[in-house]
């Protein structure tokens, strides 16, 4: 049986069973429980990567028309990647699609590397963009997504709250992390729709030499980002970044996509970073994630690689 929506129905029949020890000649009620569900497109991407398994992997249903909410909650909780999403019909004329963003603890306004990765299956499954862009549309509004070359990058969305960070926040990041006063630069919101806090570090070594107590993190969504010396950094990075959200259910994410976003703006905005740079994330978690970064001006662009890893069908 198929259905454009989830359903359950539940046929009651009771039944004389053997008696077991303990149960008498009591009746025992089965409850038959029959789903119906719908075989639908799905892609899992990985982003910021050219290479299977070393970027960010983000679970895409492609045609997720007529899902309610808490099975969609569900489903990404059982893929249990950093995020899951599902691409919808938009309700917005001037978006190409809609799309609800889920970890395994929620669901989010806006995430950077479900946005490439389901733009990714998107025009894989043929998708077309109205005009010259992608645009997305999502909890924090439209979002515009371009092709370069074989890569995809974002509209860093502007920043929802800056400035600085309560000092009882900022010494429970600093315990949690086991940081010393002096490993800290400077401290301040990045939020574009998930709430980061980023920290910037006194070098990229730095931030890889963490040791999170993500327990002592609280609800708090934390990013790290330590600069190298020109030409020092690993293949010509600039950044190191890294990214603790455990509060929604994603411990170290290995890629992100909304943080490196944020990060750019503030450290554009501070002439710590040059127009354009390469960050590097995942290198603690042995993954090997680039974003690029390119500030035009009016626009900055937060972009990489994508590769499909598995695709098919999903029962939902």
């Amino acid at each position: 049986m198929e259905s454009s929506s989830p359903s359950i129905g539940i046929t009651l029949r009771e039944s004389q069973m053997p008696r077991a020890p303990g149960t008498g000649d009591e009746s025992v009620i089965f409850a038959h429980v029959k789903i119906a569900v719908m075989q639908r497109a799905f892609a899992q991407v990985d982003v910021f990567t050219s290479v299977p398994a070393g970027g960010n992997p983000v679970a895409v249903v492609c045609d997720g028309d007529g899902l309610d909410d808490q099975t969609m909650a569900a489903f990404a909780r059982w893929t249990n990647l950093s995020e899951t999403t599902f691409v919808q019909t938009a309700d917005d004329p001037a978006a190409d699609y809609r799309l609800r963003i889920f970890t395994p603890g929620g669901e989010l306004p806006f995430a950077g590397h479900p946005t490439l990765g389901s733009a990714h299956a998107w025009l894989e499954r043929g998708g077309a963009p109205k005009g010259e862009r992608i645009v997305q549309q999502c909890g924090i509004g439209l979002v515009s997504i371009r092709r370069d070359g074989g890569r995809l990058a974002f509209a860093a969305p502007p920043l929802r709250r800056t400035g600085p960070v309560d000092g009882v926040v900022v010494e429970q990041i600093r315990t949690a992390l086991g940081l010393t006063a002096d490993d800290i630069v400077d401290v301040r919101w990045v939020d574009n729709g998930p709430p980061w806090i980023g920290v910037l570090l006194r070098s990229g070594r730095r931030v890889l030499d963490v040791t999170p107590n993500l327990a002592a993190l609280g609800e708090h969504m934390v990013g790290l980002v330590g600069l190298y010396e020109p030409g020092s950094g690993p293949d010509g990075v600039a950044a190191e970044v890294r990214a603790f959200a455990p509060g929604v259910g994603v411990p170290e994410d290995p890629v992100t996509g909304s943080l490196n976003a944020g990060l750019a703006v503030w450290l554009r905005e501070t002439h710590r970073l040059p127009a354009a740079y390469v960050a590097a994330q995942g290198t603690a978690l042995g993954r090997t994630g680039r974003v690029s970064v390119v500030d035009e001006g009016d626009e900055i662009w937060v972009g990489g690689d994508t590769v499909t890893v598995i695709e098919g069908t999903v029962a939902l």
